[in-house]
């Protein structure tokens, strides 16, 4: 048995049944400019997903980690912030047994690794790079970059490198201003995504992605899909929370919850439960999905 073989995760059909009305269908629009995109974290009970700034925290079970690839399976892209890559250095491939590289063939069922990276943080030429190994393996695409024209003239020495495994930077034009910094818009970032040929992305973080996706008022438009898993623990004070920006009513003036979800499932999958729903805007949403669909 190959090293490939004994990594390789199990997830059974019968899970997989229960989470299938929360991911991407065969038919999707074509034409639609937006990508079906799933928001999917591990939290703690106190809404935590890392015991402090710069601490890498296993939440999962072996269960819900299963989960995760399969979910990673059904999507084109896995999508992450730069803290996360630098932090983390995840590998932000597919290790479900039957994907390409675990059984399965060349690379299929493997998503494309997307890290946003404004200002060209992420150093690819460490040598430590999981990512760029697991490319250089067959165990995983290379990853899109995403960043700004400022960032071109130092990243002239990397482009080809990452292009030779399959990979590119792509030089996002849109930004806007939020809490006095120029960063990439995140409507921009899943339109040029789905014009990369992307028809499903699979946002896993971190909190520097996360929250400003939740806190926009027009998040409703972009997430399609809410997968959240929840860990019997409490990370205690300090941690990395996932809490979106509170909302004012613009008739009372009065604090209204950030966000809501509907059509909710809750999943349990060993000792961890799994949220999964879809982000609630006064029926916005379902117009939404009928233009992801192609029913408009």
């Amino acid at each position: 048995m190959t090293s490939s073989l004994r990594d390789a995760l199990q997830f059974p059909e019968s899970q997989r049944a229960l989470l299938e009305p929360h991911l991407p269908p065969k038919n999707l629009n074509p034409r639609s400019s937006l990508p079906f995109v799933t928001l999917t974290f591990a939290t703690s009970l106190d809404s935590q997903i890392a015991l402090a700034p710069g601490v890498q925290t296993a939440l999962s079970g072996p269960e819900s980690k299963a989960m995760t690839h399969y979910l990673r399976s059904r999507h084109d892209a896995i999508l992450i912030g730069v803290n996360t890559a630098i932090v983390d250095n995840p590998s932000l491939n597919c290790r479900l047994d039957g994907v390409g590289g675990y059984g399965g063939e060349g690379l299929k069922g493997q998503p494309r690794p997307i890290v946003v990276d404004p200002y060209a943080r992420w150093n690819l030429e460490d040598g430590n790079c999981k990512v760029l190994k697991l490319a250089a393996e067959g165990k995983g695409k290379a990853p899109f970059i995403i960043t700004t024209e400022k960032a071109r003239p130092i990243l002239e020495a990397r482009i080809k490198a990452l292009e030779d495994l399959g990979g590119k930077f792509i030089f996002a034009n849109s930004v806007e201003l939020v809490h006095g910094r120029r960063t990439i818009s995140w409507s921009s970032i899943f339109e040029q995504l789905k014009k990369e040929g992307l028809m499903s992305v699979m946002v896993e973080g971190g909190a520097g992605v996360i929250n400003p996706i939740l806190s926009d008022a027009r998040a409703h438009e972009w997430v399609s899909s809410v997968i959240v898993t929840i860990a019997p623990t409490w990370l205690g004070e300090g941690g990395v929370t996932v809490m979106p920006e509170k909302k004012i009513s613009s008739q009372t003036f009065a604090p209204i919850p950030a966000a809501r979800l509907k059509d909710v499932r809750w999943i349990p999958l060993g000792e961890d439960v799994v949220l999964c729903g879809r982000l609630k805007d006064d029926g916005n949403y379902g117009r939404g999905l009928e233009r992801l669909l192609g029913k408009e």
